[in-house]
């Protein structure tokens, strides 16, 4: 008969989200109840509460769940349960207040050991009735918003195993002691970025810490060189503290770990080996403050991380060779050394084929572009930027590499010859972002036909005549960034459509004829210092995501449309050395996000609308050599600025310009004024 079972165990089933049904409390000798990740919704019968002998229940979901505890509460639902030692609802509402939960688990369930309750709604602050549940062994409570400071009794539990605190929005100091609880195996504090504390030297035993987890929270001070000591640490995870000093070497002795991240600290110092960890599989220290070399006369830090598939350096000031061990690493997938000062050439002999990311821009790196890489057939990314690679590159060498995705030669000492009968399409078919930037290129690379291009940077290089109208079809509707500024263009191919394109800079190439309009899309739009004539009508409004704007050094003439300073997600106009005239529109106030103005060297004329006064966030302002008559207007960020802002405006009066009595200063004549190129301010 069904009423004297004691175990029940229906977990991972897929109930279609059906009402947890009555009638379970009809089962009164159950010890084990597990209906986990089962998709049962709604109420939990109040009958539940009369499974009195329960020692296990477990209604979670380690991913979205529609149960909820209102009536019968958490309280009504456990008032019953004195034999209960675990207690699994994670992800049920129980919507319950600190006191009221805290009071309600360890009046009833006093023989607790497991209390795993993680996203279930409940608040802070922690109470202090807590501490009668000495046996607690596992606490889970992640993912709830306690919004208080972290529970010091936490602490005194002495058979603590597990403790996971996760995204809970602490504060406070976590005690040194926490983590020297001889049984503590789990710790997990992440996500608390007010929570402070310190690491305290671990004894010669090391106790049973398997994970420590501390990312994004406030922890800081210096690793103990006794870190060592914990023999059994698997998981190591610091990542976005506060942490500084030496990374100590002791951490060589950590046999066991798996994966270690001490990025986004303030650690200093060289990189520690980490030969002995053979069961590493990631290595994060990006984003500190390391010198030294990791090359030395073995290498021996690398050799032995047969296990290693994910290594990041990057961020730091780390010098010398890049070792060749670090490419013979049998599993290594991803390689991050960008933004150090490695030098020299890469002489590879040996090398292993299993890398997909290799980002080793901006560096001190010469010699030719290493012939190695072009045999690393799983790469999908590749980036060498910002080195100082010299000789010739066909992109026809890349003809192995059919899975990159991303590749960027930008700003070295290359130069890119292009095949105008071989098409990209052919040699690279999943290329999303090519970024060829000042890489001597005379040629257009043939890209009519590649489908899935979504960034495309080449500029700074020798590129003239027209910019063929094909390329604004590249990418199927998918290219979205498009860079070909400082080039020498002239035209642009009829007829033409900039697509959805959120980024388009055309700056600083030698383009004529009438103003083109941006795309609606656009976010970034920049013609500036061309030969570009016409006016700026109201159809340029259309765009209305644009934040940068530039149309400087150009030849537009006649009236700023009132609706372009109506843009609320403006943060960047530059309009300055052209023609324009007529009055600065009052609707300049409605910039709200604006952060950049260059209005100068126009024939702008009237007074400086007041309402510009209101916008908060400008911290860069030219409205020199115009026209402009009378005071300045005062408050807000335009106190601020200098005299140079307003400048060369005959009848403009009142701070900053010094010696000019608004009285004494009459309107001038009202003239066009065209000035040099120009640099857009943002």
């Amino acid at each position: 008969m069904l009423v004297h079972l004691q175990t029940l165990n229906l977990a991972q089933n897929t109930f279609n989200s059906i009402e947890l049904p009555l009638g379970f409390g009809k089962l009164a000798e159950l010890r084990y109840l597990n209906l986990s990740n089962s998709g049962f919704s709604g109420q939990i019968p109040l009958d539940f509460s009369n499974l009195t002998r329960l020692v296990t229940l477990d209604l979670s979901s380690a991913f979205y769940s529609s149960l909820k505890l209102e009536n019968p509460n958490l309280e009504k639902l456990i008032h019953s349960y004195t034999y209960l030692r675990e207690l699994y609802l994670d992800g049920v509402n129980i919507s319950a207040k600190g006191y009221n939960w805290c009071n309600a688990v360890s009046s009833y369930i006093p023989n607790l050991r497991v209390l795993s309750l993680s996203n279930t709604y409940l608040t802070g602050p922690f109470d202090s009735s807590l501490r009668k549940l000495q046996f607690l062994s596992v606490i889970r409570l992640d993912g709830n918003t306690f919004s208080s400071n972290f529970a010091e009794f936490f602490a005194d539990f002495s058979d603590l195993s597990v403790l996971t605190l996760s995204s809970c929005n602490l504060s406070g100091v976590v005690p040194k002691k926490l983590f020297q609880i001889k049984s503590l195996e789990i710790i997990d504090l992440s996500g608390n970025r007010y929570l402070r504390g310190y690491l305290p030297e671990f004894d010669n035993n090391g106790g049973s810490l398997r994970n420590l987890l501390l990312s994004y929270t406030n922890f800081s001070g210096n690793l103990p060189e006794s870190l060592g000591n914990l023999k059994m640490l698997a998981n190591f995870d610091l990542r976005g503290c506060g942490f500084s000093g030496m990374i100590p070497g002791s951490i060589k002795n950590l046999s066991r770990l798996i994966y270690l991240d001490l990025s986004q600290n303030w650690f200093i110092g060289s990189v520690p080996s980490f030969s002995l960890s053979e069961n590493l599989t990631v290595i994060n220290i990006h984003g500190n403050r390391l010198t030294g070399k990791i090359s030395t006369g073995s290498s021996s830090h690398w050799k032995g991380l047969k296990n290693l598939n994910f290594l990041d350096l990057s961020d730091n000031s780390i010098g010398g060779e890049i070792p060749s061990s670090l490419f013979a690493l049998p599993v290594l997938k991803v390689l991050y050394l960008s933004n150090n000062s490695f030098s020299g050439s890469l002489n590879i002999s040996s090398y292993s084929s299993s890398l997909e990311v290799l980002q080793l821009n901006m560096n001190n790196l010469e010699g030719s572009i290493p012939r190695f890489l072009f045999g690393l057939e799983n790469l999908s990314s590749l980036s060498l930027a910002s080195n100082r690679f010299s000789g010739f590159l066909e992109l026809t060498d890349l003809h192995n590499l059919k899975n990159l995705v991303n590749l960027d030669l930008s700003y070295n000492n290359i130069s890119v010859r292009v095949s105008e009968k071989v098409p990209i399409s052919s040699l690279l078919p999943r290329l999303g972002s090519l970024m060829l930037a000042s890489c001597r290129m005379n040629k257009l690379p043939l890209l009519k036909n590649q489908s899935s291009l979504m960034m495309l940077d080449l500029s700074d290089n020798e590129l003239n005549g027209e910019i063929p109208n094909w390329i604004w079809e590249v990418g199927n509707g998918f290219l979205r960034f498009l860079n070909l500024s400082n080039n020498r263009f002239s035209l642009l191919q009829e007829p033409y459509s900039f697509g959805n394109l959120d980024y388009l800079d055309l700056h600083t190439n030698t383009l004529r004829g009438q103003i083109p309009l941006p795309p609606p899309t656009a976010v970034f739009f920049s013609i500036a210092n061309n030969r570009i004539f016409g006016n700026i009508t109201s159809s340029f409004c259309n765009a209305r995501r644009i934040q940068m704007l530039d149309l400087s050094s150009n030849s537009l003439h006649g009236r700023i449309p009132s609706c372009l300073t109506e843009n609320t997600f403006m943060r960047a106009l530059n309009l300055s050395r052209n023609k324009l005239g007529g009055r600065i529109p009052d609707s300049i106030g409605k910039m709200q996000q604006l952060e950049s103005l260059d209005l100068s060297f126009n024939g702008l004329g009237g007074e400086i609308p007041k309402q510009i006064v209101e916008l908060r966030f400008l911290s860069f302002l030219n409205l020199s050599y115009n026209h402009l008559v009378g005071k300045i207007p005062q408050g807000g960020r335009i106190q601020t600025f200098p005299a140079s802002s307003f400048v060369g405006n005959k009848g403009l009066c009142g701070f900053p310009l010094a010696n000019k009595s608004c009285s004494d200063v009459g309107a001038p004549p009202f003239t066009h004024i065209r000035g040099r190129a120009g640099k857009f301010r943002y």
